[in-house]
């Protein structure tokens, strides 16, 4: 199985490993934000589902056409967990985070630093094939510890962090489990 950034098409990178938002945001910076079409590409989303975000307040409006990295990045964090949680959890999950989406004065970590930090345990415990409870609690503590300055309560983020964490994993074993369901399935239809 190809190996993708997660909630990207992106094919995953070493250059990804640290930052994951850093093999995006030349694309961001060059076209000076993303038109639907684009962002529907990167994600695998459709056009209407970012729309249908945007309308409940889950992500920032748009100004103009383009979707800045403010939007781009809050939309990878949702697609990264929609796999597993329902939508309304998500949303709450971020407020619990971060509070209300167009202020981020209440946000105990700014949106790039949380996806890149869950892109490196996530790398980090795939690499390891170390999804456990106490891997993962370590894999975070581990990287609020480095990033400290950038968060404002670290208690607060390593409880959602776990629950990002797992539900990305979960979303990862649904889509396998998926898969050899379908080739029982298509091994049962051939025996009829």
């Amino acid at each position: 199985m190809q190996r993708l950034i997660p909630a990207t098409t992106m094919k995953f990178s070493e250059e990804a490993r640290n930052s994951a938002f850093s093999v995006i945001s030349p694309i961001l910076e060059a076209t000076g934000g993303l038109t639907l079409s684009q962002l529907s590409k990167l994600t695998g989303l459709e056009g209407s589902t970012i729309q249908n975000w945007i309308k409940r307040g889950w992500i920032a409006s748009t100004k103009g056409k383009k979707y800045s990295e403010k939007q781009v990045i809050r939309i990878l964090l949702i697609n990264m967990l929609r796999g597993s949680m329902k939508l309304e959890n998500i949303a709450q999950l971020m407020v619990y985070i971060n509070g209300d989406v167009e202020d981020t004065s209440d946000d105990i970590i700014a949106d790039i630093t949380l996806y890149n930090i869950l892109c490196r345990i996530i790398f980090t415990a795939e690499d390891e094939g170390a999804f456990t409870t106490e891997s993962v609690q370590e894999l975070i503590s581990r990287e609020i510890t480095a990033n400290s300055s950038e968060i404002t309560d670290a208690v607060k983020l390593r409880k959602a962090m776990y629950v990002m964490v797992m539900a990305y994993r979960s979303a990862c074993l649904k889509i396998e489990a998926d898969k050899k369901m379908s080739a029982i399935l298509s091994e049962m239809e051939n025996l009829t």
